[in-house]
């Protein structure tokens, strides 16, 4: 099996299932409870937090526990919108992010009267730094701006939005961190950076784990009302297996991004060069500022699905879009923001790898794809 879909979902390492077991035997017991197994089980959350803390170089009480980017995100965006909404009504994003948060500004905007920009891109995906200026109102309240896209895999220039954005105005400055966590490295303070979410099932945590970065002094009305864990700003008994497994995955992926993220980058390097000697094949990806762990090219001649299923049968797994988005099969909005026909965008396929991937993958990829093309044309005709 050849899994090429790591932007979707990642597999959780071996330790870290064995330690969200050994956790969920050992400490089971509610953090806020207060006796001694309640105790121990928020010492034990204590520790996480201040691990995570330490390995994103921020402070302790700036990191709140979630369930995932999609949470992460809409606490950041509503919890912001409804905190300072008596400094403004006008929000910031771009046409291209996740729809975690794209919808969530579409809510603010339809049901609660706020107003939205929303950015348009270059060819390449890009924000223009310029055009975002020209963009801030007095009124503006809230920027979000991805860090690492989900389906191209371009990087936007987040210090210099963010520098920016503390020299014009007074604006949040949220960032959708999901895709970059520990494949690109990013600065939270350097880049003044108030909100950040991460997702654990993005690197090789289990689903359900995520955290969002709070930074000190920004304030956010909570989503969820009841026990006001997570320093009053996400109520609900915490997941602390999935807390302390989530930790321990972070860590390990720090550390495997340190020793071979340049093997990552020379794969990603030799798969773009391989991809562009293949008639009919298109890469969508650009040449610069990308993540190294994202490669997305197109079929003009197939449908997407087709060449999935035939990736499918071969037991090579691949997608188009963002996983919250391929079920509704449409096209990808990305790339036709980025001005690529709608025969680039329908037949948009995504490759997404791991750390522990290298040039080893591209041989059987390459010459899967090529068969699949050959094979897919002439039934096509």
């Amino acid at each position: 099996m050849l899994y090429l879909d790591n932007s979707a979902t990642t597999k959780p390492y071996k330790d870290v299932l064995s330690t969200y077991m050994k956790v969920t035997e050992d400490y089971f017991a509610n953090p806020s409870s207060i006796h001694k197994l309640g105790s121990k089980a928020e010492a034990l959350l204590v520790q996480s937090r201040k691990q995570v803390a330490g390995l994103l170089n921020v402070s302790d009480e700036e990191i709140i526990f979630t369930s995932g980017g999609t949470e992460g995100n809409n606490l950041a965006i509503k919890g912001a919108a409804f905190a300072y909404k008596h400094k403004g009504n006008h929000l910031i994003t771009s046409v291209i992010e996740h729809p975690s948060v794209l919808e969530a500004f579409k809510q603010l905007e339809a049901i609660h009267g706020f107003q939205v920009t929303y950015l348009e891109v270059d060819e390449n995906g890009r924000v223009s730094v310029d055009e975002l200026k020209e963009a801030i109102q007095e009124n503006t309240i809230l920027v979000s701006v991805m860090h690492v896209h989900n389906e191209i895999g371009m990087i936007q220039p987040i210090e210099q939005i963010g520098k920016m954005i503390k020299q014009y105005s007074n604006a949040i400055f949220h960032v959708d961190y999901v895709q970059g966590v520990t494949k690109v490295p990013l600065n939270f303070y350097g880049a003044g950076i108030d909100l950040c979410t991460i997702s654990g099932h993005k690197f090789h945590s289990l689903n359900g784990t995520g955290a969002l970065f709070v930074r000190k002094g920004i304030q956010l009305v909570p989503l969820f009302s009841g026990g006001a864990q997570e320093l009053q700003l996400r109520s609900g008994t915490e997941s602390l297996a999935g807390i302390v497994s989530m930790t321990k995955a972070l860590r390990m992926s720090m550390e495997k991004a340190n020793r071979q993220i340049e093997y990552l980058f020379a794969t990603h390097k030799k798969l773009r060069s391989e991809l562009t000697k293949i008639d009919g094949v298109k890469v969508n990806t650009p040449e610069e500022f990308y993540a190294p762990h994202i490669m997305n090219f197109s079929v003009p001649a197939l449908k997407s699905e087709v060449l999935i299923h035939y990736f499918g049968e071969n037991n090579i797994f691949v997608s188009t879009t963002s996983a919250c988005s391929s079920r509704n099969k449409k096209v990808s909005q990305a790339l036709l923001s980025m001005n690529k026909s709608e025969d680039i965008a329908k037949s948009a396929i995504r490759i997404s790898l791991s750390l522990d991937h290298n040039e080893a993958i591209i041989d059987p990829f390459v010459t899967t794809l090529t068969k699949g093309i050959e094979k897919l044309t002439k039934v096509m005709r």
